[in-house]
């Protein structure tokens, strides 16, 4: 009787292949850890334009008439949520509201507690997890006020540029 050989790996074959890919592992791991952080970094720059721009539409309005300001009140919006409930248009004969978004974006570095949603948008409640600037506030020194000047994440992570997150 003839005895064929069997095919297959030796273990030291096997035993290389494995290192192989554990080497590929390390070095891939690290990458998909970039690729996230961009992914998120795109995500926030997105909704700090989306908000800087509902904030800017806001004065505008203010600034035209459309919306009833107070002695003393800069035409911002005193707080995020106002920007999605909609303020009265005064120009307009019906009093319709004037909305400025939809929804308020949420800050995708913002720790999930359950004030936002899965889908990257947060309850009007909520706020987004975003700190705000007033107007009066200095820029070097931003702090929360009477109105909503300007907004910012609250995480203290580096960003791939190398600026903090909280200074975009």
């Amino acid at each position: 009787m003839l005895r064929t050989a069997q095919g297959g790996f030796t273990f030291i074959e096997l035993m290389i292949t494995l290192s192989i890919l554990a080497t590929l592992a390390m070095v891939a791991a690290p990458m998909a850890q970039v690729a996230l952080q961009r992914e998120k970094e795109h995500q926030l720059r997105t909704a700090l334009i989306e908000i800087r721009e509902a904030i800017d539409a806001y004065k505008r309005a203010a600034d035209n008439g459309h919306i009833k300001l107070s002695m003393g009140d800069s035409g911002y919006p005193k707080k995020l949520e106002d920007l999605v409930a909609g303020v009265p248009d005064q120009r307009s004969a019906r009093k319709q509201n004037m909305y400025f978004l939809r929804r308020i974006p949420r800050d995708p570095f913002a720790p999930n507690d359950g004030g936002g949603s899965s889908n990257g948008f947060a309850s009007s409640a909520a706020g987004g997890g975003w700190a705000v600037r007033s107007y009066a506030s200095p820029p070097d020194n931003p702090s929360e006020g009477e109105d909503v000047f300007d907004v910012s994440s609250r995480s203290g992570i580096l960003g791939l540029n190398g600026i903090p997150l909280k200074q975009w």
